[in-house]
């Protein structure tokens, strides 16, 4: 039996958050602060593969978000006023616009790229739009970070009357420990119990009718 009987390529989306160098690069790693991106890197390229049997095989709404540059100037005042406590200043100084670029994952010219300002997808407007004008009515999600951005846009999403599908096999975080089982009870408790669905990608081609 189907998870979602009703779900097919026409009214579910694929919404991708984050694979760009902030996330997953060498170079925007910080090790003082231990954070480092092994699995994510290890993951993305899954992903890549993913999005294009994806497209193949479905062909439905494909969305990949991004991020305005990561400093005070762009960000919304409860992030900044969130950063003055030492253990969650988490600015960038890049202004090169590598940190927004996108690692290993290849947009194709028919996906949408959707830019934020915040860990939600849908804090931007535009994204519930598309999604109202296109009569979606399920969101499959993979990307990063599952316990940030992945997370706050699921909990967005599923208040605004969404049904989620999160692929257990494409979201990931941070090499930490804490940060890793987090993102276990995420994937094995919070998730399915209160948000959505929860399989692994090869599952949802399964799932998803013509």
């Amino acid at each position: 039996m189907k998870i979602y009987p009703s779900m097919n390529k026409n009214n579910t989306a694929l919404l991708v958050i984050d694979p760009i160098n902030s996330c997953a690069h060498e170079k925007c790693e910080t090790p003082e602060w231990n954070i480092h991106f092994t699995k994510i890197r290890q993951m993305l390229p899954k992903l890549e593969n993913f999005l294009n049997d994806y497209r193949q095989k479905i062909g439905g709404l494909v969305v990949i978000t991004t991020i305005t540059p990561w400093n005070k100037e762009n960000l919304p005042n409860n992030i900044n006023e969130l950063y003055t406590d030492p253990s969650a200043y988490y600015y960038s100084d890049d202004t090169s616009g590598f940190d927004e670029q996108f690692y290993k994952v290849k947009p194709d010219n028919s996906d949408i790229i959707l830019t934020k300002n915040t860990y939600d997808s849908f804090s931007n407007g535009q994204l519930d739009k598309l999604f109202m004008e296109k009569g979606i009515k399920y969101v499959v999600v993979t990307g990063v970070f599952t316990d940030g951005c992945v997370l706050a846009s699921i909990v967005s999403g599923f208040s605004k009357g969404y049904n989620f599908v999160i692929l257990k096999d494409l979201v990931e975080t941070t090499d930490s420990s804490t940060r890793q089982q987090l993102q276990k009870l995420l994937i094995e408790y919070t998730f399915p119990v209160m948000y959505g669905r929860t399989i692994s990608s090869n599952e949802l081609f399964e799932e998803i009718s013509s």
